[in-house]
């Protein structure tokens, strides 16, 4: 719980100040794999997302 709600705040802060930054950049990738994972858990056969989960 207290995980998500830091990474809102760092969204929020830093969402077009500092694309470069560590902290941005894990967020960025965190946000993608949970996206996509939860797009595969509704589409189980959707081979062309795994992959882009795998990359």
């Amino acid at each position: 719980m207290i995980k998500n709600s830091f990474i809102s705040v760092i969204s929020q802060e830093e969402k077009e100040e500092n694309k470069g930054s560590v902290e941005f950049q894990v967020l960025s990738f965190t946000s993608r794999i949970r996206r996509l994972t939860s797009h595969l858990e509704l589409h189980k056969r959707d081979f062309l997302s795994q992959r882009g989960l795998r990359i």
